[in-house]
Formats: structure tokens, sequence, C-alpha cells
């Protein structure tokens, strides 16, 4: 299809302002988006190379870091002494401490687990 054909005969009819409208609007729409990506890839040109392999976070001569384990209590909420309430920089600055008991609970069957209140289940 003849696209300067099909422009001419849209144009011949009632509707010439909107054809040429539609044109312009057209044009505008790919000029825009020629610019954007010019502007993209001047933006893009300006940003710092990505990291060389030999500038790479190395792992530690002792080896990698491993998980710690470790039962935590919570500390308990100190009592105000005349009764009003405390402010927030009389309390202390952690939620829990390490416990003195380190060994881990274990599960005892028939007292709960992940679900339900710990009934007899369905043995």
């Amino acid at each position: 299809m003849d696209t300067l054909a099909t422009t001419v005969l849209a144009a011949s009819g009632k509707s010439v302002l909107a054809t040429v409208a539609f044109v312009v609007v057209g044009v505008a729409l790919v000029g825009g988006l020629i610019w954007a990506f010019r502007l993209g890839a001047r933006i893009r040109s300006r940003e710092p190379a990505p990291p060389r392999p030999e500038e790479q976070p190395r792992m530690p001569a002792s080896g990698p870091v491993r998980e710690s384990h470790g039962a935590r209590e919570p500390n308990a909420m100190p009592r105000p002494e005349d009764g009003e309430r405390l402010t927030p920089h009389e309390l202390r600055p952690t939620g829990s401490r390490e416990s003195d008991d380190q060994s881990r609970p274990r599960w005892n069957p028939g007292s709960g687990g992940s679900f339900g209140s710990g009934g007899p289940g369905a043995r």
C-alpha cells in the first residue's frame, strides 16, 4: 500500500485538518522517542563502567562467614521508681540479650509444635 497515496486520498475528504493533525502528532511522537533515546544514551555514557573482575570483593582468608546460632532472651522492662512512665532515653538500647542457657529448646510430642494448640492430634 502506498502511504503517500493514502495520505492524499485521506486529505481529499472533509477531514483535511484532522489528517494534518494526525500526521503532525505522529511526527512529534517519533521525534520525541528519538530525542529520549539519544538523551538516555548520553546519560548512560557518563555513568561509571561496571567493576572489573580484579575490583570485585574477595572472600576473607579465613573462609566464608558462617551463620551464628545462639539463644537470646528479652530484657526485662525496667520499673520506674516514682510510678511515672519511662521515657525512651531511660530504656535499654536493645530488646534482647544473650541467654545464659545456650541449649536449644526441643519439641516434646503433644506440646504444640508449629500448629494448633498442642492437642493430641490425629494419631
